[in-house]
């Protein structure tokens, strides 16, 4: 199950291009939808009740420059914690329900997960907030660029990047399949 509460201030669901359709009718308030520059925008969202939304466009590598691509920046990570914030200051008595999509709903969009719920529940520890995302999205993959980046934001010191790291550990070992994809797509740092 994706659909879940995950703090007292605000459920979240987290999910992939193909499963936006599914949440049309679930109220969704807030969308962050992280794409790839050159995807179209989704057509799911025209069935969708009215939303605060926020497109982010990057691709899902973790290595500042590769010829080619755009990779996730400050700016962006930036934007994304702003867009948190503005959550944050919603009505205490508003029916809060944060839809978090990217291409797949394994690595961009709970990278951004977990840069959220740090940010929404300070006194949460790092391991706290990845079990939460984990539980949420059982398959996810959180991409290490984007953490390193929200992690010294946050002032995190290095800890969410730590537990990350640990769940990349632990992914690589139940599903050794993802972890030879992700290094076939130059991810291997996340194994590292």
């Amino acid at each position: 199950m994706n659909d879940t509460p995950s703090s007292p201030s605000f459920r979240m669901t987290i999910c992939g291009l193909a499963e936006l359709p599914d949440h049309s009718g679930k109220r969704v308030s807030h969308v962050l939808s992280i794409l790839d520059p050159a995807e179209p925008e989704p057509a799911a969202f025209s069935r969708y009740g009215e939303h605060e939304r926020l497109e982010l466009r990057f691709h899902d590598i973790i290595e500042e420059r590769v010829p080619g691509y755009e990779s996730p920046q400050p700016h962006h990570i930036d934007t994304l914690l702003a867009f948190g914030r503005d959550i944050g200051a919603g009505s205490p008595d508003r029916d809060i329900h944060v839809l978090v999509h990217c291409h797949m709903g394994i690595s961009r969009s709970t990278a951004a997960s977990v840069l959220l719920l740090t940010q929404a529940e300070p006194g949460w520890s790092s391991d706290r907030v990845m079990a939460e995302v984990a539980r949420i999205r059982p398959k996810a993959w959180p991409n290490l660029r984007m953490i390193e980046i929200g992690d010294g934001m946050l002032g995190r010191k290095g800890d969410l990047v730590r537990v990350v790291r640990a769940r990349h550990r632990e992914l690589a070992e139940a599903l050794p399949q993802v972890a030879n994809f992700m290094r076939d797509c130059g991810r291997a740092r996340e194994l590292d």
